[in-house]
């Protein structure tokens, strides 16, 4: 090897003060490699670059993971916050209309949903007068109405959170104008000893916001959170 470098200048002289300009770049460093294999002649194998090859292969893979780690990460965040806003919402309510109106309003919003229905079931007929006094957001439905409309009448245990693409006229709400509607999420809802069950369902146009796949935690914390704020609204005797 000859002593004098063809390399002069302040560019040899800064890559001798700082090597690390060169060892950080991996098109460099892949420049390098595939120049000492020529200089070898193609009868010999150099079992450094083949390594190098299969670390910077492993290492996109690991850079790769780590964004869509961080990615689910702050999207689970959002989710959070999401939730945690509904909840004070819901919270918020001095009247059990007002409950009602932000349910179908500001709640609906926040979690960027396009529907939010409220199903209690019940005796009375749903043409009876106190009923249709709580909004459009409310329906009643016979005794049994909602186990019927989670399982889709399938002997299948009932889950306390339901995720699902569907598709087609009523299949939210039977009487809601539901042909945009393409996801929905349904919360079963427990309000209590001596009471009837509930169920909120919640619509989307996005096919994919609500799927069988997902997780469900959050979605079970806000169900959680309603059950007690209805339990509320019920023991008070608003609805």
């Amino acid at each position: 090897m000859s002593s004098q470098s063809p390399l002069t200048g302040p560019l040899r002289d800064q890559i001798l003060s700082d090597p690390d300009l060169v060892l950080d770049d991996k098109d460099i460093m892949r420049a390098l490699v595939a120049a000492n294999e020529n200089a070898m002649g193609g009868n010999v194998v150099d079992l450094r670059g083949v390594a190098m090859e299969r670390l910077e292969t492993r290492l996109d893979r690991l850079e790769d993971t780590h964004r869509s780690v961080i990615a689910a990460a702050y999207e689970n965040l959002a989710g959070t916050n999401q939730v945690h806003r509904a909840v004070l919402r819901l919270m918020e309510a001095p009247r059990f209309e007002t409950f009602l109106s932000d349910l179908a309003g500001d709640v609906a919003d926040t979690l960027r949903v396009d529907r939010m229905r409220l199903v209690l079931e019940s005796q009375a007929s749903p043409d009876d007068p106190a009923v249709r006094t709580l909004g459009s957001v409310l329906s009643v439905g016979e005794p049994g109405f909602c186990d019927r409309y989670i399982t889709g009448g399938r002997d299948i245990p009932v889950r306390p959170v339901t995720l699902r693409q569907v598709q087609g006229q009523g299949t939210l709400i039977p009487g809601d104008d539901a042909d945009f509607i393409r996801s929905e999420a349904c919360l079963k809802l427990d309000l209590g000893p001596g009471r009837l069950p509930g169920m909120l369902v919640m619509g989307s146009e996005d096919p994919h916001l609500f799927t069988a796949q997902q997780g469900t935690d959050l979605l079970g914390f806000f169900g959680g959170v309603f059950e007690r704020v209805m339990k509320r609204w019920l023991d008070s005797g608003a609805a």
